[in-house]
């Protein structure tokens, strides 16, 4: 199998801990020893040896430096963000002569946090398999175990094979409310898109020009650009993989994910992958001192000392780039928030 990882990302949701200079996957969680973008890595080692690193060019420097055991051809540096579609095909271009194009390609986000490494790898054979028997994109949905209002939903069809509970894609369904997601946790007829999928490169190129002519009009373009490359990426719009092409594709499938995933779009999703005390809270840094606070996430980098007080679901975060205070249900509005500090 070959491996496309998309090292990208804005760097807003975890602000101020992550920036768009510095961006969450090139940061180590839970005092682990590798970053995710790392963890990412070793993951992908799991599913093949041809491994390629998609980012843009603010970030290569740093992706190259934790990824010192790949190739300098192993790495596909963007001129600037243009959404995960063009991200996509401009991996496709680099890696079109050098691969085989009936050969599974895995498409991997560096930011999710995993840690059964074994079931990774299984329900990424059984997807890869089922991609090249097929000829179709399979997609790998998570179980939901609560009714999560902040993911996008792929609806189960048929079953396509009682082995590996390989189902149909009956249709995509958007972020719900929580009355919704309740209703979907309830019939078991659904699970979160985590953005993983697996196809050959024949049936990429295929399905863009079925598909999406736009996506495969990119795809043309930046095939014949050559020396003028970085002007074309510049020229195409911000696209993603969903919208532009896999929720236009017929005849998808879907494997549920036999391994644990957080997408850690949060600082709700972080709580819950880091260590934490009796009282449920993390506490991280120096010159941090608490009383009566509970399930709050807190974290202190630089030399002044911070107090907190009587409180719940809370987290504080203090760095040189900026303090946070915020619910922890209210922690998904932090990107939002943020980006108003960078679009000046």
């Amino acid at each position: 199998m070959i491996v496309i990882i998309i090292a990208g990302g804005s760097g807003t949701r975890l602000w101020p801990i992550s920036t768009p200079q510095y961006p969450k996957h090139l940061l180590r969680i839970n005092d682990d020893k590798l970053s995710l973008l790392q963890q990412t890595y070793e993951r992908a080692k799991k599913l093949g040896n041809q491994i390629f690193v998609v980012s843009e060019e603010g970030h290569i420097k740093y992706v190259k430096d934790q990824l010192k055991d790949l190739s300098e051809d192993a790495f596909i540096s963007e001129p600037a963000r243009r959404g995960t579609a063009n991200c996509i095909i401009a991996a496709l271009i680099h890696i079109k002569d050098k691969v085989d194009h009936d050969e599974p390609i895995a498409i991997l986000s560096a930011d999710h946090y995993i840690r059964d490494l074994d079931g990774f790898a299984h329900t990424f054979k059984v997807a890869g398999e089922i991609a090249s028997q097929y000829q179709q994109i399979a997609l790998i949905g998570i179980e939901p175990d609560y009714p999560a209002t902040g993911f996008g939903y792929i609806k189960k069809d048929k079953l396509l094979n009682s082995e590996h509970l390989v189902y149909r894609v009956h249709s995509f369904k958007e972020k719900p409310d929580f009355k919704t997601a309740k209703d979907y946790l309830k019939s078991n007829n659904y699970l979160w898109n985590c953005g993983y999928f697996v196809a050959t490169f024949t049936t990429f190129i295929k399905d863009m020009k079925t598909y999406s002519s736009e996506l495969y009009h990119n795809y043309q373009q930046l095939s014949n650009s050559k020396e003028k490359y970085n002007d074309t990426y510049l020229m195409l719009n911000n696209q993603t993989i969903d919208y532009g092409l896999i929720e236009k594709v017929k005849n998808l499938m879907v494997v549920p994910a036999s391994f644990d995933w957080l997408d850690l779009g949060s600082y709700a999703d972080l709580h819950k992958a880091v260590d934490n005390n009796e009282e449920g809270n993390h506490i991280k840094g120096d010159n941090i001192e608490t009383f009566e606070v509970e399930n709050s996430f807190i974290q202190n980098f630089n030399k002044q000392p911070l107090i907190v007080v009587g409180l719940d679901n809370i987290v504080v975060v203090n760095t040189p780039d900026g303090v946070l205070v915020t619910r922890k249900d209210l922690s998904q509005k932090v990107g939002e928030l943020s980006k108003k500090f960078y679009n000046k």
